[in-house]
């Protein structure tokens, strides 16, 4: 009887420990990619503490107020633990102030309060960052939405103070002493409409010994003080010595009240910082959860949930929650208050080609919110965005907002009014806006009566005619599938005017003058001129809506595969060109030593899948598998150049399952070649679309045969409706490329002269 019921004891305790789920956590490292620098970045990133998509988010500072640069791996001190919104190191930050402790004697200036700190006393992780300073301070941080809790610990004999700077802009501050808590706002970014304001509480548990103000333009402070208003005006206050004190800090754009709310209805639940943080450990481990991958190495896991989380950051929310629990928010285009969603902080240059299709994927809910969104920020600010930072910036090239548009559609998000989509695109594809060259259309007029974008009238001109063309695809495909001739019409007329720009005697994109000639000196290694942060080798591809028609101008299939193949096989030359000077890119590029193959860049990130549409299958899975095993890790230094707001995150996270969006604004991802033997994908409809690749290693990375359901499949893509209908694709991977599989033209991926001529619209 005993025995019996101790077996039965151990096996609900086996059952116990099935039921719990994996902590994917423990894979995440946040120090992905800060080993950067202006000269060299392996991803730009610092260690961001945070929930998935959140308002705001939190990490340590390395670097000056005002420095993109915010956290480098190679620094050895801290001078804050910010609050957050950075999506680039070279946009800098807005809304951002910071909490330092001090021990000892009050230092208010960010050089003389910076606390020298080890990496081995660090840890950084999604739901919790710790760092113990070589001053004996601990500070914790674990995050909210519209907050965080942190705690500051302390050493014995010493005095406690916490600096809170307000950064490089107007701020004011309010220490109600008795109350343990600081109020106030800061108004610092580019861009940013005059009554924008990052409004802030700050509740402290300890009672508040001292206190007073200061400012950080001359680092002048003042005893006894509790309000201050100006430029870079900040506060200090002074606890008991030896104290731990924890701190709930929550934030509103849309007024004090708002910010005091969010913090009740976020933080007021948890009593402690270990609540705050187990709460934000369940929230990221169930959204890890969403993709679950087996049977590789530990490392290739940790690599691939670091991406994973940074492809889980942005877009950023931007709305808040009134009292009924209705989304509201501050307008960054028009300065108003506005029911609704809204979210920000990304460029489309970057992610339209897989960060948004991979939410497509997993979050459609939120993405369909998001696009939705997008018709309420061209209803305030007249102008579709293309890089919101808060508000539009017009960084970059291209009207790529259609894309994530068309994309939705076609993967049947239905969120908005797909006739204003139209309309507000036509707008953009016919005007000029005051911003910068993506918002509206450099060398519109041209465009539409020469077919291309003549250079140097234009800088950036082939780059921007190849994006056009593609985004004039774009609107066409929405067009066609809500059956508007009109707006088909005027799209379709555009979307070859590749053809344009491509030199038959030189088999490149080239510059080409507003008198139709060629750009004299035409050398494919050079950088810049026509093409944006790249050279010719790497536009060539830039043709994501007609693969097929771009392997018509370079002469057939043969000829197309062997110049793909010449990319990596001539040498990583570099000549700076306009630039007058190294680029990180280019760096990047020469450190890669893969030929021309840049993928730092956007450009080129699709180019390997482009096998796939000329009958060699085989060599998208060799060179991807290549490319995530060489370029990515889980480390410092684990990008091989900028991680753009999750989408060289997203490339490795789509690519590790087995396929890639190389063409958003069609239902199919192309597929390459998986790194896990399994992967599988939970998805919001309770789905569940599994990955098997039989045998797979880092040997065994060609697909010999694969199956759909039970089925023979031999395309090289797979649509978004028979993943988001659940089932299971199934490999057999070997280490000998099949050349039979995946090689008719039924197998091919969509391109659109495949459906529709080119004569047939003009």
């Amino acid at each position: 009887m005993v025995k019996a019921v101790l077996l039965l004891f151990v096996g609900l305790n086996v059952l116990s420990l099935y039921s719990q789920k994996v902590d994917l956590v423990k894979y995440v490292n946040t120090l992905q990619g800060t080993n950067s620098r202006f000269e060299l970045t392996r991803g730009n990133t610092y260690p961001t503490t945070a929930l998935p998509f959140a308002m705001h988010t939190w990490t340590p500072q390395t670097g000056v107020n005002g420095d993109g640069w915010k956290y480098q791996y190679e620094k050895d001190s801290i001078r804050g633990f910010q609050q957050a919104h950075q999506c680039s190191a070279w946009t800098n930050d807005y809304a951002v102030f910071s909490l330092m402790p001090v021990a000892g004697k009050l230092v208010v200036d960010q050089f003389g309060r910076a606390a020298k700190f080890s990496h081995r006393n660090e840890i950084a992780k999604p739901h919790y960052y710790k760092v113990l300073l070589d001053n004996g301070i601990t500070t914790e941080i674990s995050p909210v939405e519209r907050g965080a809790h942190l705690r500051f610990s302390f050493p014995k004999g010493k005095n406690a103070y916490v600096i809170l700077d307000g950064y490089t802009g107007m701020s004011g501050v309010k220490i109600y002493p008795k109350e343990g808590k600081i109020t106030g706002y800061v108004h610092n970014g580019r861009g940013l409409k005059e009554n924008f304001k990052n409004f802030f509480i700050i509740q402290f548990d300890k009672p508040i010994r001292d206190y007073g103000t200061w400012e950080n333009t001359t680092n002048t402070a003042w005893q006894g003080k509790n309000e201050q208003e100006g430029k870079g005006v900040g506060a200090w206050v002074q606890f008991d010595s030896g104290v731990n004190v924890e701190v709930k800090v929550a934030s509103s754009y849309i007024s004090p009240e708002q910010a005091e709310f969010n913090l009740k209805s976020e933080l007021g639940n948890y009593s402690t910082l270990e609540e705050t943080k187990q709460a934000a450990l369940k929230i990221w481990n169930d959204q890890l959860h969403q993709i679950v991958v087996e049977g590789g190495t530990e490392e290739e896991k940790a690599t691939f949930y670091s991406c994973y989380f940074r492809a889980n950051l942005f877009p950023r929310k931007f709305y808040e929650l009134d009292k009924e629990g209705n989304p509201y928010y501050f307008s960054p285009y028009d300065g108003k208050i506005h029911y609704g969603y809204m979210y920000t902080d990304t460029g489309f240059w970057d992610t339209f080609r897989a960060q948004l299709p991979l939410n497509a994927l997993v979050h459609p809910d939120m993405h369909g919110k998001y696009v939705a969104a997008l018709l309420d920020a061209y209803d305030q600010c007249g102008w579709l965005p293309s890089w919101s930072f808060p508000g539009e910036g017009g960084s970059m090239i291209g009207n790529h907002a259609i894309s994530v548009l068309a994309d939705a559609w076609n993967k049947g998000i239905r969120t908005f009014d797909p006739l204003k989509a139209l309309q507000a695109y036509y707008h953009e594809a016919t005007n000029k806006g005051p911003w910068g060259p993506s918002n509206g259309r450099d060398g519109w007029k041209e465009y539409f009566t020469l077919g291309f974008v003549p250079y140097p009238k234009y800088s950036e001109s082939t780059a921007k005619t190849l994006e056009y063309a593609y985004d004039d695809f774009c609107g066409f495909k929405l067009a066609e599938m809500i059956g508007n001739s009109f707006y088909e019409n005027v799209f379709a007329r555009q979307m070859y005017n590749y053809k344009n720009v491509f030199d038959f005697e030189v088999k490149f994109m080239r510059g080409r003058g507003e008198d139709g000639t060629w750009t004299p000196n035409f050398d494919p290694y050079e950088w810049g001129g026509p093409f944006t942060e790249g050279n010719a080798w790497h536009y060539l591809w830039s043709v994501f809506h007609d693969v097929n028609g771009l392997i018509h101008l370079l002469g057939g299939n043969e000829n197309f595969v062997a110049k793909m193949d010449s990319v990596f096989i001539v040498p990583n030359t570099v000549k700076v060109g306009t630039y007058g000077r190294l680029i990180h890119e280019m760096t990047e590029m020469q450190m890669a030593n893969m030929g021309q193959y840049a993928h730092g860049n956007q450009p080129i990130q699709h180019m390997i899948y482009l096998y796939n549409y000329a009958g060699a299958p085989w060599k998208a899975q060799q060179k991807v598998r290549e490319v995530m095993r060489k370029l990515y890790n889980s480390t410092e230094n684990g990008y091989p150049g900028d991680e753009d707001q999750g989408q060289t995150s997203s490339w490795y996270v789509l690519s590790a399952l087995g396929f890639y969006s190389v063409c958003p604004g069609t239902n199919q991802y192309v597929i390459g070649s998986p790194v896990f033997r399994k992967a599988t994908i939970t998805l919001e409809n309770g789905k569940q679309f599994i990955i098997e690749a039989n045998k797979n290693d880092q040997d065994n990375v060609y697909i010999q045969s694969a199956k759909l359901n039970g089925q023979d499949y031999t395309k090289n893509y797979i649509r978004y409706e028979d993943i988001v209908d659940g089932g299971v694709l199934r490999f057999e991977m070997g280490n000998r490329p099949n050349k039979n599989r995946g090689t008719s033209p039924e197998d091919v991926p969509y391109s659109v002269s495949l459906y529709h001529s080119c004569d047939e619209y003009h």
